[in-house]
């Protein structure tokens, strides 16, 4: 299992990331973000997976693909079925867009505001996203 430096406590779960439909370099570049506060970073090309993994498994956080890289199929759907779904509809969701109108598509759907891949490297985004990779009580 792959841990950030520096952030990895014997005994302690790393908090999960699913980073749904990037393309390789893309994805390198948010897990080398995301791995840098502290979380594990997994990810998922189609929708129906990503949904059967976020029903059965623990994310602290899902990242979405504005169109997803391997079939083309809108992000935007993935949230909607996650926010019907009693069962997934906690679990935070980002879209990952540089447009605007795609963002609030994504929050008029139960999203949290997103990002785009050119801010990456903005340390707003930085800030914003450690809010959701703190370690919640149960």
């Amino acid at each position: 299992m792959d841990h950030a430096p520096g952030f990895y406590f014997p005994g302690i779960m790393p908090l999960r990331v699913l980073d749904v439909g990037q393309c390789r370099p893309d994805h390198s570049s948010i897990r080398y973000l995301f791995e840098s506060l502290g979380a594990q970073v997994e990810q998922s090309q189609l929708i129906p997976e990503a949904l059967e993994r976020v029903a059965n498994e623990k994310f602290d956080l899902v990242l979405v693909n504005r169109k997803l890289d391997y079939d083309y199929s809108d992000g935007t759907e993935l949230i909607r079925q996650m926010k019907e779904n009693p069962v997934t509809r906690d679990t935070p969701v980002m879209l990952i867009s540089n447009y605007e109108e795609a963002q609030q598509e994504a929050v008029g759907l139960g999203a949290e505001p997103g990002f785009g891949k050119l801010e990456l490297s903005d340390p707003g985004v930085r800030n914003r996203l450690k809010q959701f990779l703190t370690r919640r009580a149960n």
